[in-house]
């Protein structure tokens, strides 16, 4: 299936991307319908935030290695700095961590994201980022681009991003970059950004890049949520402090919606390189995007219904 019947049916002829509750404003329905993002300040609290460092710490040093989760290094520094922050990027599916995960349990979370899935909501993919400085490589320039790409399930809008700055981010040390009402676009064609020697793995970006079209950069203080569609073109810029600057995120969709088959699709080639990857990491055999996706997500709220 390419699409999928979802119970919570959108406001009719006026809002397609929301859903009818009593969280939003019209006016924040309304920005979001034209924008396909939606900034929240101050949604999550300070004492969660540094629980959430404090694990990040003890996952760099070791001390915790959560199943599953894949964590993301600069090797070029582990010599210099060995097992730290300064040298992890990115801690990703961090699903099985009980401490990190609970970030996507928070109930004034999950209270934004019904707005835009409905009440059957699973948790489906997990970082927490972790900017390291960077003003020359640009090793750790994310490329614009659309999450979807990497999500094998639709219908789309019942899929958002909820993320949450861990400190104050700004155009200094990289806070993300939106092209807004881009999420009313189709899904392009995403690979390597043809930059020599700078590209992360799955680090993918648009091929086809609009240099014209305006951008607006996300300056959020500490516990400021954003909350964006995935087909929102996004990306992130450099650090240029001397800082790190961490985020924790997670995509939430409908438990109605449905996997599809990417194949003869522009999601292709991510299927083989993913799976590529699976074969190294955990030998198998026979595996397919459905099954990492199946692997990853987790029910936070109502009933498991596709997913």
């Amino acid at each position: 299936p390419t699409s999928a019947q979802v119970s919570a049916v959108p406001h009719p002829g006026r809002f397609r991307y929301t859903l009818d509750n009593n969280v939003l404003t019209t006016e924040q329905r309304q920005f979001y319908e034209d924008n396909g993002y939606l900034l929240i300040k101050k949604l999550v609290s300070d004492e969660d935030i540094e629980c959430f460092r404090k694990e990040f710490m003890r996952i760099c040093k070791k001390e915790v290695n959560p199943p599953g989760a894949m964590i993301m290094k600069d090797e070029s520094l582990r010599s210099q700095f060995g097992q730290s922050e300064k040298v992890v990027n990115k801690v990703q599916d961090f699903q099985e961590d009980k401490e990190l995960f609970r970030y996507c349990t928070l109930p004034e979370v999950l209270k934004y994201v019904e707005c835009f899935t409905g009440p059957n909501i699973m948790a489906m993919h997990t970082m927490l980022i972790n900017k390291l400085p960077d003003s020359d490589k640009q090793t750790f320039l994310h490329p614009m681009h659309q999450d979807l790409h990497y999500f094998p399930f639709q219908p789309v809008d019942r899929i958002v991003c909820s993320w949450t700055g861990m400190e104050r981010a700004d155009q200094d040390n990289g806070c993300l970059v939106v092209q807004p009402g881009t999420h009313k676009e189709p899904l392009k064609p995403h690979g390597y950004p043809k930059w020599e020697g700078k590209a992360n793995k799955l680090f993918h970006g648009l091929l086809d890049e609009d240099e014209k079209s305006p951008r607006v950069h996300l300056v959020m203080e500490k516990g400021d949520t954003v909350f964006f569609h995935p087909l929102l073109i996004h990306g992130s810029g450099i650090n240029k402090t001397s800082g790190f600057r961490k985020s924790i995120s997670c995509h939430f969709a409908s438990s109605e919606c449905n996997y599809i088959d990417v194949k003869n699709t522009t999601q292709e080639h991510l299927e083989k390189e993913l799976v590529e990857m699976v074969y190294k990491k955990y030998n198998t055999t026979s595996v397919e995007l459905r099954d990492i996706w199946n692997f990853r997500a987790r029910l936070v709220q109502g009933e498991r219904i596709n997913l």
